[in-house]
């Protein structure tokens, strides 16, 4: 068997050396990251080591009395679990050299390649693995594996979601108003919340809608608060609003629905504040689909931005494998995260997170493929 060791900028580079020297039959037995200055590589310039080798194939034993067995041209022989794997590695990691420049070593570029597919904000990005990367300064030299690197960057985003609120519906705020666009589930976020709050909490809930604009929206409502056996009020400007909350001032928690119109018109949202009144002392709660477009998601809170916005809802997490919006409009905005729900189901579908269940979602095992 034939070993040798190349060396290049690239891994593209390394395996053109590869297949010039060993052939197209050469098997890769390791790679790994070589740096040049500074510590573990990080911003300065790196090569990639890969270590090959070519086995001759060995001439056919003729044996008499055994046939010997034909594979058909159609299939392929099994290879091994770990071989695939280490296949798709080698893989993801020709692919992060091709199309990433970001000047990081290969496992964390691989990282921060992920990141982006999870749709965080690439500055954010970057921050993390950059903060990362100074808290290995003290490793005495020694590259953290992946999985090291991977844990990390979930310390490090649960670390900067602690300072943010996960309390759900602020116990001093009864009056909590529900806006969002049209399609990001408001009715039936509210209808899964006042359930909650009757079932766990032993509240008495009441609900106010000021949806006008759509029929069926009130009809759904009207719907949920006769399953649930609690009082609706439709109000239609500022005096029928002030009149539900009074009449509704007895009862622990009072939940209003928002028309959802389409978030490019800002005439929309001066239309809200028209009906219903947004202060300190009112609890505005933003409702976002995470299966909306990440730069619709943040145009979106945009047209929202001057009200008092103190939560966050994201709907619709079954629906997508995409989670870096939570992290992108909470961090940037310093919002809480009141809720995510994750499916149609009255009143099941519907979670408390926290900073360990974000991190989960966006730099999980299961996205680390």
């Amino acid at each position: 068997m034939k070993v040798k060791k190349f060396v290049a900028p690239t891994m593209p580079e390394a395996m053109n050396h590869v297949r010039k020297e060993l052939g197209l039959e050469a098997v890769i037995l390791n790679s790994k990251v070589v740096f040049k200055g500074g510590f573990l590589g990080l911003f300065k310039k790196r090569n990639i080591e890969v270590v090959a080798a070519l086995d001759p194939q060995p001439k056919p034993v003729k044996r008499e009395k055994e046939p010997v067995k034909q594979t058909p041209s159609h299939k392929m022989p099994v290879i091994d679990s770990p071989v695939l794997n280490e296949i798709k590695q080698l893989r993801k990691m020709v692919e992060v050299q091709t199309v990433n420049n970001a000047d990081y070593p290969v496992d964390y570029q691989i990282i921060y390649h992920d990141l982006l597919d999870q749709e965080v904000d690439e500055d954010l990005a970057k921050s993390l693995l950059d903060d990362v990367g100074r808290n290995h300064e003290n490793t005495d030299g020694v590259m953290p594996d992946r999985d090291t690197i991977l844990q990390d960057v979930k310390h490090e985003i649960e670390n900067r979601l602690s300072a943010l609120n996960f309390e759900g519906l602020p116990a001093n705020n009864k009056l909590i108003q529900f806006v969002g666009p049209t399609g990001a589930g408001k009715t039936t976020t509210i209808a899964k919340v006042a359930a909650s709050s009757m079932m766990n909490d032993g509240k008495q809930v009441a609900l106010i809608t000021a949806d006008t604009y759509r029929i069926a929206a009130v009809e759904q409502l009207k719907t949920y608060a006769n399953i649930l056996n609690i009082p609706l009020e439709v109000v239609y400007n500022p005096s029928d609003y002030k009149a539900a909350v009074d009449k509704f001032a007895s009862y622990d928690l009072i939940l209003v629905d928002t028309a959802g119109r389409n978030f490019r018109d800002e005439k929309y949202v001066r239309d809200l504040e028209k009906t219903i009144t947004f202060n300190r002392n009112v609890e505005t709660c933003l409702v976002l689909s995470l299966t909306a477009k990440t730069s619709d998601i943040m145009k979106i809170y945009d047209q929202f931005q001057h009200l008092p916005i103190q939560n966050v809802i994201f709907t619709k997490v079954d629906e997508t494998r995409q989670y870096g919006s939570i992290l992108n409009i909470a961090l940037k905005h310093k919002l809480g995260i009141a809720f995510l729900t994750n499916g149609q189901d009255v009143p099941d579908d519907i979670m408390k997170p926290n900073a360990q269940m974000i991190s989960e979602l966006i730099a999980g095992e299961q996205n680390d493929s």
